[in-house]
């Protein structure tokens, strides 16, 4: 069972993050030389900052200000956490390398940082659950809805996130409360990780590591989706799925049948391989 949390031993080492802070700034002088008419926004966001914490932190503050929600508070807020948690900082460069490697639309690291809301609200979230467990539960749930309206993502501030996660377009994305995703999890547009209804307690999913999850996939209740399962597109999941599976359908059967069902090797979340299935499943006609 994942804990949404990265281990204390997979921080990303200091040079990591130094080489990937390096290739942002690249980048972004790149396209600064090629495209004057962004040259100042990448400077104020990128170039002219000592680190990325602090341009995260910068960029994060101006997308997710409101007029009564300045953008120096939540810089300040957002600059303490990053400087103070080396696990935030490992899990944002695990996640800025999960985009550029799995999705052939990101053209680089500056991309991603700059224009993944996906990424962006990733990050923001794992501030607003530090001040959960923290206590600071009004901040956090502030932030939490600056987040779900700028980005169109609503992860309640209690879900537990782990690193190298890819919310790829990310529109409509909904994760609730009691939710535990691991590490190396890909999902994309739409997706609900839900309850079942009102009742209370501990109520929905736990993903497993490597879990490739499609678009407008929806998962309900406290049940387990195993290490390296496949979620197809437009599936409802009510029951826990084996590892190393591929659940399809409405509601979700699995691939090759319940008793004996079919497992693949890869890990879907770090291929992305949404459709190798397809052959397997005599169901499937047009």
């Amino acid at each position: 069972m994942p804990t949404g949390l990265p281990a204390a031993n997979s921080l990303v080492a200091p040079d990591e993050e130094g080489w990937v802070w390096g290739q942002i700034k690249a980048e972004a002088r790149r396209d600064a030389e090629s495209e004057p008419a962004l040259a100042s926004y990448l400077y104020s966001t990128i170039l002219s900052h000592s680190s990325l914490e602090r341009s995260l932190s910068f960029h994060l503050g101006n997308k997710l200000c409101s007029s009564t929600l300045l953008s120096t508070l939540l810089y300040d807020l957002f600059l303490n956490a990053f400087s103070s948690d080396p696990s935030l900082r490992s899990a944002a460069v695990a996640d800025l390398r999960a985009a550029r490697e799995r999705d052939p639309a990101c053209v680089s690291y500056s991309h991603c940082l700059l224009n993944y809301k996906g990424f962006l609200a990733c990050q923001a979230h794992r501030v607003a659950h530090l001040l959960w467990r923290q206590s600071r539960r009004p901040l956090a749930l502030a932030l939490h809805s600056r987040i779900a309206d700028v980005f169109a993502v609503d992860i309640h501030p209690a879900a537990r996130i782990g690193k190298g996660i890819l919310f790829d377009h990310a529109t409509g994305v909904v994760v609730g409360e009691t939710a535990v995703i691991g590490n190396n999890v890909s999902i994309l547009h739409h997706v609900t990780l839900g309850g079942t209804g009102k009742v209370g307690g501990d109520r929905h999913p736990k993903i497993g590591d490597g879990v490739l999850i499609g678009a407008g996939a929806t998962i309900l209740g406290n049940i387990k989706i195993g290490e390296g399962a496949k979620v197809g597109a437009g599936s409802v999941v009510l029951i826990d799925v084996p590892p190393r599976t591929t659940a399809v359908g409405n509601p979700a059967r699995l691939v090759g049948g319940k008793e004996k069902p079919s497992k693949h090797e890869d890990v879907p979340g770090e291929s992305m391989d949404h459709t190798s299935f397809i052959s397997e499943w005599s169901d499937y006609i047009i």
